[in-house]
């Protein structure tokens, strides 16, 4: 298994604890340094320009400079940055994050993200797609990218984007286990499911059951055989309590989860964001109101307990076909260092 985690973009990760750690380059670039040393092997950088965790007034920091930042101070961990196609040109972007990949000695990654948050596209007044047609410039933005990326001029006349004699010199590191960056991505429609098995490396999951996970591994696997492409990895997001009983983990999980405000008509001011999320995408399966605490639905695959019942709970995880773990923790340096001596370097 490789451990991941999302990156403090916000400070933190919880929508009902206010007192998660500033949003700063200082505290950003400390936590991913200390992670390489510790056994971490990725981090997920989420491109959200307004704060759907703590609410739109709240600090976000940027992912695409953050990134460049970080690619230049660390040695070893894969960056893996969130780029949503209607807020990027493809041959710009391209250009850019060659340059990233350049800098960090071929650690770029990319996460891929067919944006679902219409406020935020409207705020900076970017085209906002309906559903289908989000996936369908995904689609076209991936092409180009993946063109740009190693031919050495590239026409391309698309529903979405027009070029004429571009290039991207130099391009992203290659080698022959990495030709260019990882593209992960996630989704759950059969747009995006179709698009990530033909056009992407990895599909990354929200939390759930390890059987929920294997049949969707099994599907993932179908669909890239059928394209005759080599096979994908798979991750999933997961938050993680370890403590060294039950009663601790459960009673952390009960601070983590309870709304305050929320029965007087109250609620903190990310939950409308959480609204609109959930009326803008196709998810498989209902959304409880207690994971609005929790994004991604983290506490579905149950890392909450001690270090032997995590670790317990991982093994069922690879079994079912996951290689990557993207985690969230808080508070998230102290929890990451005690995840990383627990369990995934236990004495």
């Amino acid at each position: 298994m490789r451990y991941g985690y999302w990156a403090p973009v916000f400070g933190g990760w919880l929508r009902n604890v206010p007192d998660e750690r500033e949003a700063s380059w200082e505290n950003m670039s400390r936590l991913v340094r200390r992670s390489e040393q510790i056994g971490y092997d990725l981090t997920l950088i989420a491109e959200l320009n307004l704060n759907d965790i703590k609410g739109i007034e709240a600090p976000a920091l940027d992912a695409w400079s953050t990134t460049a930042a970080l690619a230049a101070v660390t040695e070893r961990i894969e960056l893996m940055t969130a780029v949503r196609p209607n807020f990027h040109q493809p041959a710009l972007f391209a250009k850019a994050a060659a340059n990233i990949d350049r800098i960090s000695n071929g650690r770029l990654a990319l996460n891929v993200v067919s944006s679902w948050w219409a406020k935020e596209a409207e705020s900076y007044g970017l085209q906002f797609d309906q559903h289908d047609d989000r996936y369908g410039r995904t689609q076209e933005w991936l092409q180009v990218l993946s063109r740009l990326w190693t031919e050495p001029r590239v026409d391309f006349e698309g529903r979405y984007y027009a070029l004429k004699d571009a290039i991207v010199e130099p391009k992203p590191t290659s080698t022959p286990q990495r030709p260019r960056p990882v593209i992960y991505a996630g989704g759950e429609s059969e747009a995006a499911k179709t698009l990530i098995a033909r056009y992407c490396d990895a599909y990354v999951m929200h939390g759930d059951e390890p059987e929920h996970i294997a049949a969707k591994v099994a599907d993932m696997k179908a669909r890239r055989e059928a394209f005759g492409l080599p096979p994908m990895q798979f991750g999933m997001a997961g938050y993680a309590i370890v403590r060294d009983t039950e009663k601790e983990a459960k009673a952390e999980l009960e601070r983590i989860t309870t709304i305050p405000g929320l029965a007087d008509g109250k609620p903190p001011a990310g939950f409308a964001n959480f609204d609109q999320w959930l009326s803008g995408t196709q998810l498989e399966r209902e959304l409880k109101i207690r994971e609005y605490s929790v994004s991604n639905r983290g506490l579905r695959p149950g890392f909450v307990g001690t270090p032997e019942t995590v670790r317990e709970r991982i093994e069922e995880f690879e079994a079912a076909g996951l290689d990557l773990l993207l985690l969230q923790m808080s508070p998230q340096e102290e929890e990451m260092e005690r995840f990383s001596a627990q369990v995934i370097r236990p004495s």
